[in-house]
């Protein structure tokens, strides 16, 4: 049976790559994730190819028969090329068998068979091929019933767990990943594995790790992967600052929310409005210090003042940690992190200008952003209380709109520069010019003064007055 010879025909180039694949006499098949999501009727724009013999070989001469422009790259070491053609990644490699050393993931590779190759890869689902050959041109191979599988969404090994999550620990993380993006569940004895095996994660490099976390984290819904995580052992392991918020304490009956499932849903919320990977950041890191500022206080319960300073504090250490970049991204989510709890606290029904203007000012070109994580924030259980603060939001939101229109104020500087100060009471960079900036600054966002020259300029030499400073060219 020749179940997929229709995607010769609605794939051109794998019907030239079959062609040349057979004048040259080479065995070779399509494999692993181009298979499975062609199954699952997944987008998909790379092509994994498997032939036995030399894969960089059998690359290049692909690609001389598409096109002599193509660029192929190699990479001897691994025994693999890619190129890139009218959208498509197409990866070589040959077939290979593997075996490991306990204290690494890098195998030791030998030529193999398509038996072998398959008897290698990570999951069933993964370990399917469909032929390239003359004699069985599209036809399925699939030895561990992988497409099974697929129908039952089940996530388990082609050959022994522990052999397998042992040999290469970082298909732990894998099975995580595969199971939240595509809604599987991971076979019990397939789980059981990674809770043996969790300890072997040591030996992974948290580059790796962390873009096996990025990936769970940009599913549909991330939260299935983070308890999968949690309850495997592993995000122990790898993210201990967000299992330290699992957990309720009570006192009397007074007991605070578990910040840890709270956490998860706000991601969830998030994750319906947005697919950016940093927003997505914020809404983990969010009230990641409610552990280190928790308090308990007679009259009114459980506290967690400043845990949004503190947090926004160690979001550079957990992003140098998890080897994140620490650039612009990693700003946005501190200050989204600072910032999470001002709109709630605008909620009222009465609105201060001031207050609106210091949110404008502080946000900036985040401000979007931080409103999407402070509505993702709210997960009362009382759907009244919800529907109350989302309303407001909307008033908090329209009168930003407003205030923005009519003063400009995101990202503003004062007119007034400190170059402006210095030459005018013939000052050098001095603690006195930074206390002018600052009052100036406050004046404008209190609304006491607009944002122009003139005003600026009269109210700078009001309080160079209380510096006993005069100006020398006025």
């Amino acid at each position: 049976m020749r179940e997929f010879e229709y995607i010769f025909q609605e794939i051109p180039l794998l019907a030239t790559i079959a062609q040349k694949s057979q004048e040259i006499g080479a065995e070779s098949y399509l494999v692993g994730g181009f298979v499975r999501d062609l199954i699952l009727k997944r987008p998909c724009k790379d092509i994994d190819i498997v032939c036995v013999g030399s894969g960089v070989d059998f690359a290049e001469k692909i690609a001389q028969e598409i096109s002599p422009t193509i660029q192929v790259s190699f990479f001897k070491n691994f025994g693999t090329a890619m190129f890139r053609h009218e959208g498509w990644d197409i990866e070589f490699v040959g077939a290979r068998k593997e075996s490991y050393q306990r204290n690494s993931r890098k195998p030791i590779v030998e030529n193999g068979s398509l038996e072998d190759d398959q008897n290698r890869r990570d999951f069933t689902i993964n370990a399917l091929a469909i032929s390239l050959n003359k004699e069985n041109m599209g036809a399925l191979i699939d030895p561990f019933g992988g497409v099974g599988d697929l129908k039952k969404k089940i996530i388990q090994t082609p050959l022994n767990p522990d052999i397998t999550f042992s040999d290469d620990p970082l298909r732990m993380m894998r099975a995580i990943r595969f199971a939240s993006q595509l809604g599987f569940d991971i076979a019990a004895e397939t789980f059981e594995a990674i809770v043996r095996n969790k300890e072997r994660i040591s030996i992974i490099s948290q580059e790796r790790i962390t873009d096996e976390l990025n990936k769970i984290i940009l599913s549909k819904v991330p939260s299935y992967g983070f308890k999968l995580l949690f309850h495997s052992g592993l995000l122990q392991l790898i993210f201990p600052e967000m299992v330290a918020l699992q957990g309720v304490e009570a006192v009397g009956d007074k007991r605070h929310k578990d910040n840890f499932y709270h956490t998860l849903q706000v991601l969830d919320n998030l994750s319906e409005k947005t697919q950016d990977l940093w927003l997505r950041w914020s809404a983990i890191l969010h009230d990641i210090a409610k552990p280190a500022t928790k308090r308990f206080d007679e009259k009114v319960g459980w506290t967690f003042h400043g845990h949004e300073d503190k947090g926004a504090r160690m979001t550079p250490h957990i992003f140098r940690k998890l080897k994140l970049p620490m650039g612009e991204n990693m700003r946005m989510v501190q200050k989204l992190v600072r910032l999470h709890l001002r709109p709630i606290a605008l909620v009222k029904d009465h609105i201060t200008d001031s207050a609106i203007r210091r949110l404008l000012f502080e946000a900036g070109e985040d401000l979007e952003g931080l409103m999407i994580l402070c509505r993702a924030d709210i997960t009362s259980k009382d759907h009244q209380k919800v529907k109350k603060y989302l309303t407001n939001f909307d008033k908090v939101e329209q009168k930003l709109k407003e205030i923005e229109e009519k003063d400009k104020l995101r990202n503003f500087q004062p007119v007034i520069t400190g170059e402006i100060i210095m030459e005018t009471f013939g000052l050098k960079p001095c603690k006195e010019v930074g206390l002018i900036k600052t009052e100036l600054r406050e004046a404008i966002l209190e609304g006491e003064i607009s944002n122009t020259y003139e005003e600026g300029f009269n109210r700078m030499l009001e309080i160079g007055k209380k510096y006993n400073l005069k100006p020398i060219n006025v």
